[in-house]
Formats: C-alpha cells, structure tokens, sequence
C-alpha cells in the first residue's frame, strides 16, 4: 500500500506541476483578452446573481445555481489551503493566489456560457449540462465527454465527499471530543435527508447555508483586521513585495524563491476557485436565465467571492497575526491556521471552527450534485445507487485515514480539468460569439432560442 500511495503520490505530483499550472494560467489569461476583460463586468454579475428571471427556462433560479457552485468551491482551501501556500511560498503567495482569482473570473464566465449553449432539456423539463454536454454537442468528442464524466463522477467521493467528512469528524474529535462514528453518523444523516431530494433541496439549502456562513467568515475576519489594525497595512506590504522579492518577508518564512511563491500562490488559487476545473458549470446549466451571457456573468462571480474575497481575507489575517504574534509556528498550514486564529480572544478560535465545519459540510452538498449529474451522463440507471453510495461514503471518510485518497482526489482533479480546458479553448470562437451577441450589443435581457426537449 506504501509503494501504490508513492506511486499515486508522484503522478498527483506530475499532473499538478508546472505544465498543468501553464495550462491552467494561460488559459486564464487567453480567455481575458479575447472577451476584452469580462473582469470589468463584475459588479453587473453580482447584480445579475441577485434578481430572478422568472419567466426563464431552468430547475433553480441563477442565485441558488450560483450558491450550489459556491457551496462546494469555498471549503477548507479557503482556510487550510491559504495558510499552506504561505508555509510553502511565503506570504507573495497570497497575492498570486488573488492574481489567479482575478484572472480566473474570465475561465469562469466561459465555463458559465458553454454551460447553458450546449444544456440539454429532459423529456420531464430537467435541464442537464456541463462539459460533458459542450464537448459531445460543440465538439463531438463523445469519448472525451465520457471520460469528463467518468474523472467527476470519481473525484465527488474524494474532494467533494470523504476528505471533507474526514476533516468534519477531526475538527469534531480535537475540540469537541465527539467521537468520529457518532459525526459520521449525523452527517450521514443531514447529507441524505438534502440529496435525496434532488437539485432542488440541494439547492434550496446551498441558498440558506451558503450566504450565512460566507457572511459570518467574512464579517469575522474583519473583526480580527480591526483587533489587528496596527500589522494590516505592514501585512498587505509584505505580501506585495514578497510576491517579487521574497527575502522582504525575512528569513523565518520557507519559500525563498519567487519561482516558489509563484507556483504554490497559483496552485493554491486555483483550487480554492475550481476555473478551469469544469465542476461549476454541471450547476450553472440549472440555472433559469434569458441567455448564455447573463448566467455566464452570474457564474464569474463565484471566483470573486470565492478568491478574490474569502482567500485574500483569510492571508492577510493570517500574515498580520503572524507579525503581531511572531511566536507563531509557520512550518505547517493546519497549524498555522489555528495559531493565527487562536492568536484573537474569544472569537478567533470559534470562528475557525465554525468556517470549517459549514465550509465542509456545504462543499458535500455541491459535489453530490456535480457526480450525480456526471453519473447521469454515463447512465441514468445508476443515480439512485449513486446517492446511496455518496451517502455511504460520507460516514465511511469520516472514519478512515484519507492520505491515500487526497492523492487520488488530485489525480482526478487534473483527469477533469484536461478535457473542461480543451472544450474552453477549442470553443472559444462560440464564446466569443455568444459575447458579442448579448453583452458587447447590449442585449442582456434578450431570450434565447430553446432546443426540443430530448429523450431521457
């Protein structure tokens, strides 16, 4: 078992190197020139997210779409994820994490659009999309749909299901001593009683949960920001001048290099928003909007919240807690992370453990929509089984020792963002065309033509 988890270990380690972080960025940064900075269009997104086009084909409205995607992309990346960056990069990771974040908004956004051009609607008035669908429809590589399908359907019960019951239950253990069986056993309980009514409970309480938690976080961290005030502003500077010249973090920090704050910035980007990845728009294609550009504005918002927002937070509390505090072990991104949070009375440790806990739980909630669908892809005949083997999961991750499925979880997680990429890039032209259809002509409120229904 060793030998196989150094085996896996390494490949994770390949397909999450450079090249895929080139892919990734370039792509990011491709996208974002052609569509002439959609960046620029954020706040119209964030408006767009927030009213309902009722009178618009779809299963859920565009908010609750947008709150499914948020749901299972803010998790512990946001948290753990920031803090392990900057263990390995340095506190410039944090501003190449935001860069990536900024950047991301337009893979986002094209993601969003290729998800309502090329959905599908079920005989019973269901919408399906995703990659799958852009890459059999738009391109007609069945096969590389297949594939897509198959890598999501797999990384839902590593990423999306058994580390995150995993981190759950040890957050349960090591403050609260709660056994990890009786965690197992409620959240199997709570993540049955939502995914088993389908989209739209997932998304019902995806809608409740999401802004709550997100809210609290953030309204939380500010408060450490004000208890912090005086190592802010010396925070925000030394995370922009080490980002290109890491010695002006001083000697303490590991990351000596620009070259390593660079990678582990982007890299932690990058999961932190999913761009690229290809999971967001399985949900984005639910979604009840007039046209392709108004659910692919709502769906870029993501990225800002997710990154732009949460991500840039949570470093610079972090950052400043570590120069007012400068006891702080930084060797280690857990324990970075409780130190840093533990630093501020009273509030700070509950804070942790309170984002944990929701952040976890609600990127459950998302993935089990993203694999069901891709389940659903490959053969209808399999949903069923699948949720009750989802749920299963869920108690058997909260139980277990996960080293080995992190790895497998990455590997997946590459798997799916190859064939998401190509679609992106070889249907760019669609993108673009769609574009300048409703956005660049100013006609956003515009309907869309409707396929037939097709059999299912």
């Amino acid at each position: 078992m060793q030998e196989i988890s150094n085996i896996i270990s390494s490949v994770s380690s390949f397909l999450w190197g450079w090249p895929m972080l080139i892919m990734l960025l370039g792509t990011h940064l491709y996208l974002t020139l052609i569509l002439r900075f959609p960046q620029r269009k954020i706040f119209t997104a964030i408006r767009l997210s927030l009213k309902r086009d009722k009178n618009s084909t779809g299963d859920v409205s565009q908010f609750a779409a947008l709150a499914t995607a948020l749901a299972a992309t803010i998790g512990t990346g946001n948290i753990i994820g920031v803090a392990t960056a900057i263990t390995l990069g340095g506190p410039g990771a944090v501003f190449w994490c935001w860069v990536t974040g900024i950047l991301g908004i337009s893979t986002k956004y094209a993601e969003g659009l290729l998800a309502i051009k090329y959905r599908v609607k079920t005989v019973k008035g269901k919408m399906l999309g995703g990659p799958m669908y852009a890459l059999e429809k738009g391109l007609g590589w069945k096969t590389m749909a297949i594939l897509f399908a198959v890598f999501t359907a797999v990384t839902s019960f590593g990423i999306g299901n058994t580390v995150q019951a995993n981190a759950i239950a040890t957050i349960a253990r090591d403050t609260y001593a709660v056994s990890p069986y009786l965690t197992g056993a409620v959240i199997c309980c709570l993540t049955g009683a939502v995914i088993l009514g389908g989209v739209k409970s997932i998304a019902k309480v995806c809608s409740m949960l999401v802004p709550f938690m997100a809210l609290f976080y953030i309204f939380g961290c500010c408060y450490i920001l004000f208890v912090n005030a005086p190592y802010v502003w010396p925070a925000i500077k030394m995370i922009v001048e080490s980002a290109f010249n890491p010695a002006a973090a001083g000697g303490g920090f590991v990351g000596g290099t620009i070259i390593m704050s660079v990678r582990y910035g982007i890299s932690r980007g990058l999961f932190s928003n999913e761009s690229g990845l290809g999971s967001a728009p399985i949900v984005a294609a639910a979604a009840q909007t007039r046209n392709p550009v108004r659910q692919a504005l709502v769906s870029s918002s993501g990225t800002f919240w997710d990154t732009v927002i949460i991500c840039a937070l949570t470093g610079i509390v972090i950052v400043s807690s570590i120069i007012a505090y400068p006891d702080i072990d930084y060797k280690d991104g857990a324990a970075l992370t409780q130190a840093a949070f533990s630093k501020i009375p009273y509030v700070g440790s509950p804070l942790l453990t309170f984002g944990l806990l929701t952040f976890t739980f609600s990127t459950i909630l998302g993935w089990s929509y993203y694999g069901e669908k891709a389940a659903e892809y490959l053969s209808r005949k399999v949903v069923l089984a699948y949720r009750i083997l989802y749920i299963a999961a869920v108690f058997v991750g909260s139980i277990a020792n996960l080293a080995l499925v992190w790895d497998i979880a990455d590997c997946m997680n590459a798997m799916m963002a190859i064939p998401n990429l190509l679609s992106v890039i070889f249907l760019s032209g669609v993108i673009v065309k769609e574009t300048r259809k409703y956005l660049w002509e100013g006609q956003l409120d515009k309907d869309m033509e409707e396929e037939e229904p097709m059999e299912q």
